[in-house]
């Protein structure tokens, strides 16, 4: 395998699922990410590979960071891909979680280096966290659509397959590489109030975090995301009845999603993915220093 790859350790492993999340555009609310790092803890996962970054980011896009080790020692630190392994007994699967931030160059052989340590590990399934800001108010469940390139797999587990078209991010890049990789994929997305994006979303890693429980059958406990999304939803209330014009938005959010759940018909994958749409959208023109839109 390339040395590109680091490999500290080879992992005994039972059924291993690859879950993985990226700072970056994929990355709204920081939902996913923030996701990906509270699995690998509540866990207790173990780092044992990762990229080196050299031949896959701009760092005058992604610049490392300089923090103080000791009063006199300085430590640079680099943009990370890393994985961390992790055994549960109780469940009959383990799992790998990679967390990262979205590479700036070389995608295709990026993907290929995980496609590659997956396959490696005999992983059987591959699950990309992600979150989206959409119109959903921050005082409901945030909702969590999934899709897979798979039909097999889509028509099992009760998923929607996907219709997207438009500019994507390393996770749809890596779902392609899985498919020629014959390794079946799946990509879960919540969705995170457009109005409070600057804001972590513990409910959105929640949400994310539970669906991710259920799908691959093994234990976690969320209580820790509980109690902060609690928090957050004060937080963000207590901004929003600060600006009448905002907290009136938010109250016709609410009825609109409160109607959904009377008729039992829940956000489609395909309305988030419009919603997708339009952020990435927004993100290009703002990127490009065109107006964006609210």
């Amino acid at each position: 395998m390339s040395d590109e790859l680091r490999i500290e350790r080879r992992p005994e492993l039972r059924r291993p699922a690859l879950v993985c999340a990226f700072r970056g555009w994929n990355d709204g609310g920081q939902g996913a990410s923030l996701a990906g790092t509270y699995l690998a803890r509540a866990w207790d996962a173990d780092r044992f590979a990762d990229i080196d970054p050299e031949q896959f980011f701009d760092f005058q896009a992604n610049r490392p960071h300089i923090s103080f080790v000791e009063e006199t020692s300085r430590r640079i630190d680099w943009p990370e891909n890393s994985f961390f392994s992790a055994q549960l007994p109780r469940a009959s699967r383990d799992v790998v979680v990679m967390l990262g931030t979205e590479p700036s160059l070389r995608w295709g052989t990026f993907c290929r280096l995980v496609t590659g340590l997956a396959r490696e590990l005999e992983v059987d399934l591959v699950v990309t966290l992600g979150s989206l800001l959409a119109d959903v108010p921050h005082t409901r469940p945030a909702p969590v659509t999934g899709n897979a390139t798979d039909p097999e797999l889509v028509a099992r587990l009760g998923l929607q397959p996907s219709r997207y078209e438009g500019p994507t991010g390393i996770v749809g890049v890596l779902h392609d590489a899985c498919r020629e990789a014959a390794l079946p994929s799946i990509s879960l997305w919540a969705a995170v109030p457009h109005y409070v994006s600057m804001t972590p979303s513990p409910r959105a890693a929640k949400a994310l975090c539970d669906r991710l429980a259920d799908l691959l059958e093994v234990p976690l406990d969320t209580s820790e995301l509980e109690e902060a999304s609690e928090s957050y939803m004060q937080q963000v209330s207590e901004a929003v009845a600060a600006d009448a014009e905002t907290a009136a938005y938010v109250d016709e959010l609410e009825q609109r999603v409160d109607e959904l759940m009377d008729e039992n018909d829940l956000p489609s994958g395909e309305s988030l993915a419009a919603e997708l749409t339009r952020f990435l959208r927004e993100r290009e023109q703002d990127e490009d220093g065109g107006p964006r839109g609210g």
